[in-house]
């Protein structure tokens, strides 16, 4: 059992490391974090797309090393393992937009396409993914030709606030974890409102602060960390993004936490793989470690001195490490929440 998952594991390093080796991107990571300088959110909501390009530029192949394919949360029921979770997750979220095979749906904020290549097979929809970075829609097309979905699949470049698609496209439209990038909710969501068919769904899990949050310095910190870490111009309430969705026209079906479901029981929440482990086969966990939290910066400072990953990545290691802190704070505190469910149709008129 264990060595195959450090086989694993050292396949998905070299991997990692090849590909930081020949990067070109992580020079990115002085002018993100000038662009994250500072409490007001009026610069960065204006200088939204750079700022979320330059960080999937700086973060993609983080994610994928540590994380996986699927750039989300999900809580971990018992008997899953993490990558069940994560899939039982998006079927949910796709089973909410009840489509048939062959009907056109849209990821919107796709990522790399994981989500994206799981919901294809499981609908046998045909699902266009869109991200405003050039980088994920190479990797995330390279994936769905050598995982054999390319027929159900496809990465496009594009901005959400700005969707590149005539209106009435789509017979359905997803986001996981995505639009909370948006610097104007009612916006964004008026856009897949326009590019959406009469009659369709709309099904979302939005990143949010929940009643929980105080304004305490606690959690003043937490979101701040969220933000930075994680690439987002500003992190609002659910009744913020809630009243948006009303506000672009949708008739809300449901609104809720999915963080609050409980059935817990031999499982986890989904703020547990960014609490710190010392169990060094309990990864991302293991890294949030004292120790490794110190050493991580240093090692790749290290790799950075003989050019075996270029001049950026322990910066943007610091700054992704930040915003696993700042997570795991919002789910310990339960001022955060990953997973706020909306679930809209567009009026038949």
């Amino acid at each position: 059992m264990v060595a195959p998952i450090c086989a694993n594991g050292l396949k998905l390093t070299v991997r990692f490391l090849s590909s930081l080796s020949t990067s070109k991107k992580h020079g990115r990571i002085d002018g993100y974090n000038k662009l994250q300088e500072g409490d007001d959110a009026g610069e960065r909501n204006t200088e939204y797309a750079a700022l979320v390009d330059s960080y999937y530029d700086l973060a993609t192949e983080f994610y994928e090393w540590g994380w996986g394919a699927c750039f989300h949360f999900a809580d971990r029921r018992g008997g899953e393992t993490f990558a069940q979770s994560l899939l039982r997750h998006e079927y949910y979220l796709a089973s909410r937009l009840a489509v048939s095979a062959g009907a056109k749906v849209l990821d919107c904020g796709c990522g790399i396409g994981g989500p994206m290549r799981n919901i294809a097979r499981f609908t046998r929809a045909q699902v266009t993914g869109i991200t405003i970075n050039q980088f994920q829609v190479d990797r995330g097309n390279a994936l769905c030709a050598s995982e054999g979905v390319a027929h159900l699949a496809k990465s496009v470049q594009g901005d959400f606030m700005a969707l590149p698609f005539p209106e009435a496209s789509f017979d359905g439209v997803y986001a996981i974890e995505a639009t909370c990038h948006a610097p104007d909710r009612a916006k964004c969501y008026g856009e897949i409102y326009r590019v959406l068919k009469p009659g369709a769904t709309f099904a979302c899990y939005e990143w949010c602060l929940t009643d929980a949050y105080d304004g305490s310095e606690r959690h003043k910190k937490l979101k701040k960390d969220i933000e930075v870490g994680d690439g987002l111009p500003d992190l609002c309430h659910t009744s913020v993004c809630t009243a948006a969705l009303e506000a672009a026209g949708f008739d809300v079906v449901e609104a809720r936490d999915c963080a609050a479901d409980g059935m817990l029981d031999g499982g986890d929440p989904w703020h547990m793989p960014l609490v710190p482990s010392w169990h060094p086969l309990k990864w991302p966990r293991f890294q949030f470690n004292p120790v490794m939290y110190f050493l991580m910066p240093k090692i790749l400072s290290f790799f950075e001195l003989i050019r075996l990953v270029p001049a950026g990545t322990s910066k943007t290691q610091v700054m992704l490490q930040a915003g696993g802190v700042g997570c795991a704070e919002g789910g310990i505190t339960g001022a955060f929440t990953p997973m706020w469910l909306m679930v809209a149709k567009k009026p038949l008129k």
